[in-house]
């Protein structure tokens, strides 16, 4: 047996009907969800990198999302140099279609922390693509690993500079900027009083800022008045 169908039988084995159907209802248009948790996942996934975790991921055959997910799981837990797994980020990218496996993948690319500026670099591609899910993909790697006193301009200026109409892109980019509004409250606030985010984008970014519980109600109220 291969690792491809030894792990397309553990998805089978550990799915859930009633956890399919609620993932599903998250995730319109995608309905090859097998229903499996993501502890779960990422339990397969520590397993696969221990394994010919290689083979695995050069699987273009996947016939259920949680096998892309694991694909986006393992890049984030194999040892190897940081190009190599530059490669394989680039290989894998094309094959998200969703928030859940673009978000679960981005989360873990933990060897980013040690190699921020050649990741850096690297993500430039993706960040001015046309295509949602490489803009959200590179965001979602932004908002997670580079929103620090060293990078905070430079994301800000990158997603004031960002154009897209593609829902999942947007909500990214309103996502990264309220994070950056949290850790840096008076610079985010400047930025997004000249910024020139679209109408929906700035909405959606003072919405998700205002959702959060570390803000202040006083504060939520200023905020409110800064909608479009």
């Amino acid at each position: 047996m291969t690792i491809v169908s030894e792990i397309r039988e553990r998805i089978i084995k550990e799915s859930e009907e009633k956890y399919r159907k609620f993932s599903t209802s998250l995730l319109p248009g995608v309905t090859n969800v097998a229903g499996v948790r993501i502890p779960v996942l990422r339990k397969i996934a520590r397993d696969i990198a221990k394994s010919d975790w290689q083979t695995f991921l050069d699987n273009t055959n996947c016939i259920y999302m949680e096998e892309t997910m694991l694909k986006g799981i393992v890049i984030g837990l194999v040892k190897e140099p940081p190009e190599k797994i530059l490669h394989l980020i680039q290989a894998f990218i094309p094959e998200i279609n969703n928030w859940a496996v673009c978000d679960t993948f981005c989360c873990g690319l933990k060897f980013i922390k040690e190699n921020q500026p050649l990741v850096w670099d690297f993500l430039q591609q993706y960040l001015y693509s046309a295509k949602e899910f490489e803009i959200r993909s590179a965001v979602v790697i932004l908002l997670n690993f580079y929103i620090d006193e060293e990078y905070l301009g430079r994301v800000l200026n990158t997603l004031n500079k960002i154009k897209t109409d593609d829902y999942y892109a947007q909500m990214a980019i309103a996502w990264a900027i309220s994070i950056c509004y949290i850790k840096f409250e008076k610079e985010t606030l400047e930025f997004l009083q000249s910024c020139n985010l679209d109408k929906f984008t700035f909405n959606k970014t003072i919405q998700k800022i205002i959702e959060s519980y570390r803000i202040p109600k006083e504060t939520k109220q200023k905020l409110k008045l800064l909608k479009k």
